[in-house]
């Protein structure tokens, strides 16, 4: 398999991204893309020289700005400024796995010949990809409306020796680096720092970030609840697939399945049960993940548009001989996705939340807390407490923050999708579903235990003993932040293979 991932017109999909980021493939430009980014750039340097008129970006001011007419002396002037004046980020450091992606996310906008960027400056982002050299980029800043302008500015400052960069594990003045490399400071043309500012690459990176991650956490929030059925001595009549074909949501359809697959041949799912029914976080596994796996479907189908899409402004057509001034690089659909994507993620996070309540509440032949000797021991009784202070800031985290619009450039930019901040909410909650997984992960082994010599499933047996590995069995009160941490580090590295969690 080649280590190049060519950029063509063909479409990004997740799992070529996937596979990009895991096998740190190196980016290239096929001919036919250079060609187009060319041809592009000729056609506005001629557009340029024969055409007086103030064109928005290009040969204006920007914003509330665009009726100022700018002297062609002073173009490259002008698109430096505009990158300088616009890195008013601050806040935390954005994640360098989320920089580098707004790296390739960029460079895929910008490869569609409508931008008018040169070639020059397109390779040299694949120079900064290519080597790992990551602008230090902040998490606030964005309206997420006329681009994510402060971020993308922060993104794009190196390219002209400015701001900073990390490398090789530490942060470096991007000018060092450009002569460590023998690179000299790109020379903005004409519209170039308006096609690298504008644009929703800050808002696109963050989602395809946290699409691959909720895919695998949904998977996993499959797999733990499986566990979780055995260790409560949960019944598998409502995972039958006759209960989901006569409602038949793909995603509910889906998690039906693997959960019956999770549990096959398990001698604990087999055994005669004392119980009718099971508890809603139980027995509502797949019509609640379900509906999560449906709408990761949509909020896919959204940002594999949007990273396939040319977002900055204004457009050019060469064909139609148009230059036109739009509006892509509005944020709304990327907020709205991201919003929903909140509050799908917070339900897997709620309901896990639910189950490791019903495994620490000495039901089902459990000891209360599930350790020997409760009383003298705490056990497992204030893990819960944290999953349930989580699931709280969740809930807080998943209001939406696309309602919200604050009128900005002197009531030029009047309405802003605020998709900026959902995104950075987004970050913060899917990474919290994930802690909240990893204490029910915690309970549903210790809850397994009790339940010798019987045994789950197979694949849950052999899940169990690489993750005994890291945590062991809890005899007596210890401390249990590390074993928290050991879980979570459990999740976030275990392999999964694409056609598992993204099909």
């Amino acid at each position: 398999m080649s280590n190049i991932h060519y950029i063509t017109r063909d479409t990004l999909q997740l799992d070529t991204i996937n596979n990009i980021v895991i096998l740190g493939k190196k980016l290239e430009l096929s001919a036919e893309t250079e060609e187009r980014i060319k041809n592009c750039r000729t056609y506005l340097d001629n557009k340029m020289a024969s055409h007086k008129e103030p064109i928005y970006g290009i040969n204006t001011g920007f914003g509330s700005l665009y009726n100022v007419k700018i002297n062609s002396k002073n173009l490259t002037k002008l698109q430096e400024n505009l990158m300088k004046s616009h890195a008013c980020g601050t806040g935390d450091e954005v994640p360098r796995e989320v920089v580098k992606l707004m790296l390739l996310l960029k460079i895929q906008s910008l490869s569609y010949g409508h931008s008018g960027s040169q070639l020059e400056t397109v390779n040299r982002l694949i120079d900064f990809y290519n080597n790992d050299i990551l602008p230090v980029v902040y998490t606030q800043g964005s309206l997420g409306a006329s681009g994510d302008l402060a971020p993308l500015a922060h993104l794009s400052l190196p390219l002209i020796g400015d701001g900073e960069v990390w490398y090789k594990g530490s942060v470096k003045k991007a000018k060092d680096i450009l002569l460590k490399y023998n690179w000299k400071p790109i020379q903005l043309k004409s519209k170039e720092g308006l096609a690298l500012l504008n644009g929703t690459q800050f808002m696109s990176a963050y989602g395809i970030h946290l699409l691959l991650k909720s895919y695998k956490l949904t998977y996993l929030a499959d797999v733990i609840g499986a566990l979780s059925i055995d260790a409560y001595d949960g019944r598998i009549e409502p995972f039958n697939e006759l209960v989901h074909l006569v409602r038949p949501h793909n995603g509910q359809l889906k998690v039906a399945k693997r959960i019956r697959e999770f549990l096959e041949d398990s001698e604990l799912i087999a055994q005669k049960k004392k119980h009718v029914q099971d508890p809603y976080s139980f027995r509502c596994i797949p019509q609640v993940h379900g509906a999560t796996n449906d709408t990761l479907e949509f909020v896919k189908k959204t940002f594999i548009t949007e990273i396939n899409s040319v977002t900055d402004n204004p457009n050019i057509f060469i064909d139609e001989d148009k230059i036109i001034s739009g509006g892509n690089f509005h944020g709304q659909p990327l907020a709205l996705a991201l919003d929903y994507l909140k509050i799908a993620m917070a339900e897997i996070a709620n309901i896990s939340e639910r189950r490791t309540f019903q495994l620490v509440s000495g039901n089902r032949g459990l000891p209360p807390f599930l350790v020997d000797n409760p009383g003298l021991n705490s056990g497992f009784m204030i893990p819960q407490y944290t999953a349930a202070s989580i699931v709280s800031a969740n809930k807080q985290l998943a209001t939406p923050a696309s309602v919200d619009s604050i009128v900005s450039s002197n009531g030029q930019e009047d309405h802003v999708s605020m998709g900026a901040n959902a995104a950075t909410q987004a970050f913060q909650l899917v990474y919290n579903v994930e802690r909240v997984l990893a204490i029910e992960l915690l309970n549903a082994s210790q809850a397994l235990h009790f339940r010798l010599p019987s045994k789950t499933s197979p694949f849950l047996e052999m899940l169990l003993k690489a993750y005994r590995k890291d945590v062991s069995f809890v005899k007596e009160d210890k401390f249990l932040h590390d074993d928290i941490n050991a879980s979570i580090s459990f999740l976030s590295t275990v392999f999964i293979d694409n056609e598992e969690f993204l099909t």
